[in-house]
């Protein structure tokens, strides 16, 4: 709750309103049986049509000033549970912003999508149902017991027997069921990770003829759910025929005990309607007791989800200002390195040490698994170092303020991600200041210009989401004209030219050469042919850096960057061999 108050406070005015009007609307339905009673014991009883008729009257005018009540209360409960979630919605996103990639491999997306989704929408509704009828419901059952009692004690001593084992049924079975829906919203995580990782991999999975064992994960998955669901399910359906069966026994015996006391002239006809109608209230505001206890049962355990969120604290904090001097030739420098990511059991680098100049060009190589994206990725620290030090122009990495080392390093990932909007606002993520003619020589550099001079509306033209109306390799050149925008000291290309033809990627290494004389740039590539230049070449092999040096010098000095090479130019040979 300490993650909602504070947002609820926002909205006291709404919160204390809605509820008094649906007291108010409370009142008037109090009001009605009594009304009713009058019509019965006086104006039929003297057949006073005109008495009858004022009466009925002011029955329509009662519900219409309630109807008011209704509708202004769920005005007021709706914007105070809507703002709520809101805010609470917002918080989560920062959070989850605020995050290292440590906590997000650990928690997993499929997760924070349900706990920003399902989970905020249930604790909206939960608030917006608290606020309409945590008040009026146990304000009508005791209201109408009361009101029972005024009419005829005897009769009402019913009311005070039956309440208590209402109360009881309704809360055993919240007791029985608040667990269980913990592990229903559990159950609908896995869901969500199936169904997100098929449509993220659909591609993947037709190509391999994998329809039918993803459909036989999410059948097993979503019948996981389904019976979580149905077990909870069949304890909530006792709650409505046990109040059912309590309430009706109640009213046989009002019943009997009416007619008792009608016969014997001590209690009018109109007087047990009435009390019946009260029954009937008691027993439509229990239901609806039970019902809003179910849907804050589910809204505080998606709360609590959420809050385990927020209360998952970051392994990174960043300085507010840098304090140490910069280096005039050092760019990046690892001393001893080595990263165990969390839950890992060996290291994923080991013991890596090398230095890199302003202006250098830094190939990586290695086979896969081998830590080429692991190494580059400590550079912007998307990672923390579990072992030695990481230094950028000098200065220790962790002693760089977070938004200063976001525009020192720029990153393109193996995976090229584009977001909806137009090729215009996915190069300004690189810089929001950049002028058109800045946007057009990261494109010229980046060999995309070509293909965007095009497009019908060239910097205008539109992007799908994830960029699915472009081609792997124009995402690619798009993402690392993206990166150029914001005129980095460290560019690093992580595998991402891996979609581009030889002479594609013969041109991007050429542009890359002109790029200002501070710019130090990391290459990780499977081919030799796309580092071959590099001022340094790192080579890794299971974590270990096994090599270090330029490209003629490692054909000799190291074993595994030469089987590399050679396993590459064989094949290069035979592709022209066949093709001659």
């Amino acid at each position: 709750m300490k993650y909602l108050l504070p947002y609820m406070k926002k909205f006291t005015k709404e919160s204390i309103l809605a509820p008094l009007f649906k007291m108010l609307e409370a009142m008037f339905d109090l009001l009605v049986p009594l009304v009713v009673a009058n019509i019965i014991n006086t104006g039929i009883a003297a057949r006073d049509t005109a008495y009858i008729l004022g009466q009925c009257g002011l029955l329509i005018l009662m519900a219409l000033v309630g109807l008011g009540c209704s509708f202004t209360a769920q005005y007021f409960a709706a914007k105070a549970a809507i703002g709520t979630s809101t805010g609470l919605r917002h918080q989560l996103m920062q959070h989850i912003q605020k995050l290292s990639f440590t906590e997000l491999d650990s928690i997993g997306v499929s997760t924070l999508i349900t706990r920003m989704t399902a989970d905020v929408n249930q604790v909206q509704n939960g608030v917006n149902m608290f606020l309409r009828l945590f008040l009026r419901s146990p304000f009508i059952v005791i209201g109408a017991m009361v009101m029972a009692f005024t009419i005829d004690w005897g009769a009402a001593s019913i009311f005070v027997i039956a309440i208590p084992v209402l109360a009881v049924i309704v809360f055993g079975v919240m007791k029985l069921t608040s667990p269980m829906y913990k592990r229903v919203q559990q159950k609908l995580d896995a869901v969500t990770s199936a169904t997100r990782e098929n449509l993220t991999g659909v591609r993947v999975v037709r190509a391999f003829g994998r329809e039918e064992a993803e459909a036989e994960r999410f059948a097993q998955a979503n019948g996981e759910l389904n019976e979580a669901q149905l077990k909870v399910g069949r304890i909530a359906a006792l709650m409505n025929p046990m109040t059912y069966v309590v309430v009706n026994l109640a009213l046989i015996a009002i019943l009997y005990v009416g007619a008792d006391k009608v016969n014997n002239s001590t209690l009018l006809s109109g007087d047990v309607v009435a009390l019946v109608n009260y029954m009937s209230q008691i027993l439509v505001e229990l239901v609806k007791l039970a019902n809003l206890i179910v849907l804050l049962t589910r809204a505080v355990a998606s709360l609590g989800r959420v809050a385990t969120v927020l209360d998952t604290e970051t392994s990174m904090h960043y300085p507010e200002k840098a304090e140490a001097a910069e280096s005039a030739d050092e760019a990046v420098a690892f001393d001893h390195v080595s990263l165990t990511y969390k839950g890992a059991g060996d290291e994923s680098i080991t013991d890596i040490s090398f230095r890199a100049m302003k202006g250098q060009t830094i190939g990586v190589i290695g086979g896969t698994g081998s830590g080429k994206s692991t190494l580059v990725s400590l550079i912007p620290r998307f990672y923390d170092a579990t072992k030695g030090e990481v230094r950028l122009m000098g200065r220790p990495i962790a002693d760089w303020p977070h938004d200063e080392l976001r525009d020192r390093v720029a990153v393109v990932m193996q995976r090229a991600q584009l977001f909806k909007g137009t090729i215009r606002s996915n190069l300004l993520w690189g810089d929001m200041t950049a002028t058109d003619d800045e946007l057009w020589a990261a494109l010229e550099t980046a060999q995309a210009a070509e293909f965007v001079r095009q497009k019908p509306r060239q910097l205008d033209d539109p992007v799908e989401q994830g960029g699915r109306n472009l081609s792997g390799g124009q995402k690619q050149r798009l993402t690392i004209a993206r990166a150029l925008v914001s005129k980095p000291d460290v560019l690093i290309l992580d595998d991402s030219a891996s979609a581009l033809d030889y002479a594609t990627d013969a041109a991007l290494r050429r542009a890359l050469r002109e790029l200002p004389e501070t710019t130090t740039t990391f290459i990780v590539s499977q081919r030799t042919s796309s580092i071959r230049h590099a001022d340094q070449i790192l080579v890794l092999d299971d974590g270990e850096l096994v090599g270090c040096g330029t490209h003629d010098e490692l054909l000799t000095t190291c074993p595994v960057y030469a089987e590399i090479h050679e396993s590459q130019f064989r094949n290069d040979h035979a592709k022209g061999g066949a093709q001659a």
